[in-house]
């Protein structure tokens, strides 16, 4: 009697124990799912807006690059013939082509979401020394513009 009531219990607490694990590790399951979703997610967002901001930045040193030396230039162009002036300039990565035409420096470069021209103007005529010209690697550039009577002159040291 005591081996029937025995086995009795035994089939009545072990099915009610393994359908208490299975729904936890059921549970366990929807949850690691849920969060997996959650966190693709954020990281998707954060890639987008991580581009978003790098291309920004980009940007805006590529006018600030810009905007130093044809600020520079119309300083020293006003200033008058033997006018000099040496700045050291910062240009990004990704710079395709740096060029002067018309008075105008158009800078051809590279974002994360295709080619972009930048053209800044000149108040004053600027030209480009031939012999040494603004090269499009990255980093500080020593630049150097010189006054002439008819336009001013820049340069790459």
């Amino acid at each position: 009697m005591a081996l029937k009531f025995t086995l009795t219990l035994v089939h009545q607490v072990v099915p009610n124990t393994f359908k208490k694990r299975a729904q936890s590790s059921m549970e366990l399951l929807i949850l690691m799912g849920f969060l997996t979703f959650v966190i693709i997610g954020i990281m998707g967002v954060g890639y987008f807006y991580s581009n978003t901001i790098n291309d920004r930045i980009k940007s805006n040193e590529i006018n600030n690059f810009a905007t130093k030396i044809t600020s520079t230039a119309e300083t020293v162009f006003y200033s008058g013939e033997p006018s000099k002036s040496t700045i050291l300039a910062h240009l990004p990565e990704n710079v395709k082509d740096i060029e002067i035409i018309n008075n105008t420096l158009i800078i051809t470069y590279n974002l994360a979401t295709g080619e972009n021209k930048g053209a800044f103007q000149s108040n004053v005529p600027i030209i480009e020394n031939s012999l040494s010209q603004l090269t499009t690697s990255s980093g500080i550039k020593n630049i150097v513009i010189i006054a002439n009577q008819t336009h001013a002159i820049i340069s790459q040291n």
